[in-house]
């Protein structure tokens, strides 16, 4: 089944103590496409300057990401700068230039209304709700979001909550999103606001969803090879979305295999400065590091 995402597609320079990308493709949509259309395809609403080169759209193509969403207006395509020290744990941004991305309303296909599966990446809450009252119910819609929707927008945030199915967040963002200092007690709070599912990205130290039956916590997939952390949420939020695209039935054991695809996917993300590594996978790959990945849980 198709999953549609709506969200940034960016050019990012990126500096780390590993090396630097400069206006490197990037972006929500970008790295949750590459990492969704290794299950399936993939339907990607955004808006891009009239700088954006087609080699890049040629790229999203080629790994079955369909683009009749994606908007090309007059202007500069959204960039993103960036750099991490230490451990990449979080980077620093040294400038955020929306361009056209700050004009973009969100505008789906007649014929992706239906879309069974949905992403509202990190954006405004406004946009997120404008996507909501353009589609049909979705089998399951989840929406990303960050301490400035947080902090600037509570109201429309609450209101996406009430109206998704699921919510995918950082730790420190679950936290103050919830009002508690404690992870697990936040989490719990989070599901009382209205999504049934919560997915919170712990970094390095894995991934915890919580659901109104369900909690499940995973590490993450132990690779030396770490580059560049950028898109890695995104990515884990894509390659979750895209395992339960396939599923008949979204249980217990259909959510726990998404998270240990999600992880999967989000190791090969952080190996390389950029999508670069992302986009030389392909499922075989994945599905290595998935039976590696169910070894390393076993008891």
């Amino acid at each position: 089944m198709s999953v549609l995402v709506v969200g940034t597609v960016a050019f990012d320079s990126i500096e780390t103590p590993y090396g630097r990308a400069r206006e490197a493709l990037g972006g929500s949509a970008t790295y949750f496409s590459l990492a969704a259309s290794l299950f399936g395809p993939v339907r990607l609403v955004s808006v891009v300057g009239d700088d954006f080169p087609r080699r890049h759209l040629r790229r999203l193509a080629r790994r079955g990401v369909h683009l009749d969403g994606l908007e090309v207006a007059k202007g500069k395509t959204f960039r993103w700068a960036g750099r991490y020290d230490g451990d990449l744990s979080e980077a620093r941004t040294l400038s955020t230039d929306l361009n056209v991305y700050g004009r973009f309303a969100p505008r789906i296909p007649a014929a992706w209304r239906g879309s069974p599966f949905l992403f509202l990446a990190n954006g405004a809450p406004a946009n997120q709700l404008s996507v909501l009252a353009q589609v049909a119910r979705p089998r399951l819609a989840v929406a990303d979001t960050m301490n400035f929707w947080i902090d600037t927008t509570r109201p429309e945030l609450l209101e996406v909550l009430r109206r998704v199915d699921g919510l995918c967040l950082n730790g420190e963002e679950a936290k103050a999103l919830a009002g508690e200092r404690n992870l697990i007690r936040a989490g719990t709070r989070l599901l009382e606001m209205g999504p049934r599912l919560v997915l919170v990205k712990k970094g390095e130290h894995g991934s915890f969803l919580f659901s109104r039956r369900l909690r499940f916590a995973l590490p993450a997939y132990p690779t030396g090879n770490v580059r560049d952390t950028t898109g890695a949420g995104d990515s884990f939020a894509g390659g979750f979305l895209g395992s339960l695209s396939g599923s008949r039935r979204l249980d217990g054991r259909a959510l726990r295999r998404a998270v240990a695809y999600g992880t999967v996917v989000a190791s090969f993300t952080v190996e390389s400065l950029g999508t670069g590594a992302l986009e030389r996978a392909d499922r075989g790959d994945v599905q290595r590091r998935f039976r590696e990945m169910v070894r390393f849980a076993s008891l």
